[in-house]
């Protein structure tokens, strides 16, 4: 199954990011699809240090991600929930920017306001065809 999970992920543009707030609800972000994967387990995605959702990630670190396509008939869609880290190491930086990245980030890769989220699943469920299967990591 993973390597379905993986095919289904890598071929969605948007994925749904979730963060717990300081009153214990959740908060739920669209954002463009990880930087970088490594397997079905671990996620790279680049955010602003100044976000709501970098200073909730620090309060707490549950976290999950969604991805999903609806077709015309079939609805497909896989969470895994885990725990989300905020990264701002130079090499864990220079590893996911892109030269784009500087119409958002005027220093460059070095700027202060960009680091990465890095997502590390712990179990998941994958939706298909009417069907729910749960799975760990």
């Amino acid at each position: 199954m993973n390597s379905r999970i993986s095919e289904f992920i890598d071929r969605q543009k948007v994925c749904f990011i979730c963060s717990v707030d300081s009153d214990g609800y959740p908060n739920v972000k669209a954002m463009l699809r990880p930087r970088k994967r490594e397997g079905t387990g671990v996620f790279y995605f680049s955010t602003n240090t100044s976000s709501m959702r970098v200073r909730q990630y620090l309060n707490d670190p549950k976290a999950s991600i969604y991805f999903y396509h609806k077709g015309l008939i079939r609805y497909e869609g896989v969470m895994l929930t885990g725990t989300m880290e905020v990264l701002t190491d130079q090499d864990t930086k220079n590893m996911i920017w892109r030269r784009g990245d500087a119409m958002f980030y005027k220093k460059g890769v070095t700027d202060p306001d960009y680091c990465v989220l890095r997502f590390t699943a712990a179990k998941g469920r994958y939706y298909r065809d009417l069907k729910t299967e749960s799975f760990e990591l």
